[in-house]
């Protein structure tokens, strides 16, 4: 089935959707759902609950696009409340637990040659705990900074750290893994 939008120039569907027109909230989420789905896998491992954190971050995004100055902003400002959806899902379903801890900061670990794809990376950061995805996927994917980091999930900055240390220390250890099991298999 291919999808048809009624409406051609993002800034009209915006426009047309802030007047509350059904049709055109509708194109938004069709236009915009598979990208935010993507979004929100990277936190949420189960894909009925991505799910569902997409439709609540959607209708929050639709609730209050009112708010929306900049049409040409509204995929980041989607993407924030999407993100910010799935901490809040993971926070309450106790997922998120972080200690203070005073493990150093590792520096960046060395890539891995190899031919990956989307599937396999995301399985080796779904592998990781969930307090470890969360500050990779923060940092390494969505660019925020330990400062940020530590603001978002109410945690100090060397925490945030110590967090992304281990997640490239067990993605490193996974990879090496992966990797060989791969040969492995490749040489059968």
């Amino acid at each position: 089935m291919k999808v048809r939008y009624l409406f051609a120039d993002k800034k009209k569907l915006i426009a047309k959707a802030q007047s509350l027109d059904a049709a055109a909230q509708k194109s938004l989420y069709d236009l915009y759902a598979p990208k935010m789905f993507s979004v929100c896998r990277y936190y949420v491992r189960d894909l009925q609950y991505a799910e569902d954190v997409v439709v609540t971050g959607f209708f929050k995004a639709l609730t209050h696009l009112h708010q929306l100055d900049d049409p040409e902003k509204f995929e980041g400002w989607l993407r924030r409340i999407i993100v910010r959806e799935a901490l809040s899902f993971l926070r309450q379903a106790n997922h998120l637990i972080y200690t203070e801890d005073e493990f150093p900061f590792e520096e960046a670990v060395e890539e891995s040659d190899g031919d990956w794809s989307i599937d396999d990376l995301q399985l080796l950061i779904d592998q990781l705990p969930e307090s470890q995805k969360v500050v990779f996927v923060l940092y390494a994917l969505e660019g925020y900074s330990h400062k940020e980091i530590g603001h978002t999930l109410d945690i100090p900055k060397g925490t945030s750290k110590s967090y992304l240390s281990r997640a490239r220390k067990t993605l490193k250890e996974n990879i090496h893994q992966f990797y060989s099991k791969k040969n492995d298999q490749s040489k059968v």
